[in-house]
């Protein structure tokens, strides 16, 4: 092929090869988007089957071990087993109100442990499978933050967040209006009444005695700080509040104590003088 030919022959091949790359390099990101997007769903899906996999345990009262989790669920995801397990445990926090503790660093055991008071977390095991704390913790924050009763509309908006809404059935918690208005007031952890002279009626919430007797203001404050990725002195007035409520709380442990230990000492003085009596006659 002479000379010139050859050239432009040469020329052309250049052309046709750079209109090609930019093809393939577009079909080379194509395609890697598109296995990053499924790896990214298998991974969302994997935390679903972590937050079922944690319940279960909880139900059973079994502790959690690193082994089985990757057995059972993490399986060919061992290298985002830290991403799944943080991203279930933070679901089983702001859903479910429990906490995922590691009470074995070596071997990697945990157990999840109720948000509400120990006495509490028994009671609710013996009476519901699934745990509502979270969601009881979450109404008890609204309560807190609205001056310490709030309407029940104000409720509604906070739960509907969390994709609760009355009338529609939950696949965790059932029946949401169910659940707050009857359930739990009867429970003594929340408070349902009418607002006074409200027409049409209204109604409004309240903590219910139970609930000022196992959970605390700071703790509520702290759940609810928590959910909006805040801390709990980002609420001063809030937060005043809650450290009045734990100073209030503690001189009424010291109150009780000494007056359980004045009794005791009365009582062994009495016994005593009882005994002396007895020993002259």
């Amino acid at each position: 092929m002479p000379r010139g030919k050859n050239s432009k022959h040469r020329a052309r091949e250049r052309r046709q090869q750079a209109q090609v790359e930019p093809q393939n390099l577009g079909l080379q990101r194509a395609t890697s988007t598109s296995t990053e997007s499924i790896q990214r769903g298998n991974i969302d899906e994997k935390v679903v089957i972590m937050v079922y996999y944690l319940l279960y345990k909880y139900n059973m009262k079994e502790l959690i071990s690193k082994a089985e989790m990757l057995r059972e669920v993490i399986q060919m995801y061992r290298n985002h087993y830290l991403e799944i397990l943080q991203r279930a445990a933070e679901h089983m926090e702001m859903i479910f109100g429990l906490d995922l503790k590691e009470v074995d660093p070596y071997r990697h055991i945990y157990i999840l442990v109720n948000k509400m008071e120990v006495s509490c977390d028994a009671r609710l095991l013996n009476r519901i499978e699934i745990p509502k704390t979270g969601l009881l913790m979450a109404v008890l924050g609204v309560i807190f933050m609205h001056g310490n009763c709030v309407s029940e509309e104000r409720v509604w908006q906070t739960l509907n967040v969390m994709g609760l809404f009355s009338g529609r059935k939950h696949f965790i918690f059932g029946e949401p209006k169910k659940l707050i208005t009857k359930d739990l007031v009867q429970q003594k952890y929340l408070v349902y009444r009418q607002v006074a002279n409200s027409d049409p009626p209204c109604y409004e919430f309240l903590w219910g005695s139970r609930a000022h007797a196992e959970t605390t203001k700071m703790k509520v404050l702290e759940f609810t700080a928590k959910i909006h990725n805040m801390v709990p002195t980002a609420f001063p007035s809030l937060y005043e509040e809650a450290l009045r409520d734990e100073e209030e709380r503690a001189q009424a442990r010291a109150l009780a104590k000494a007056r359980v230990a004045a009794l005791a000492k009365a009582r062994s003085s009495a016994i005593a003088k009882s005994s002396s009596r007895s020993k002259r006659v």
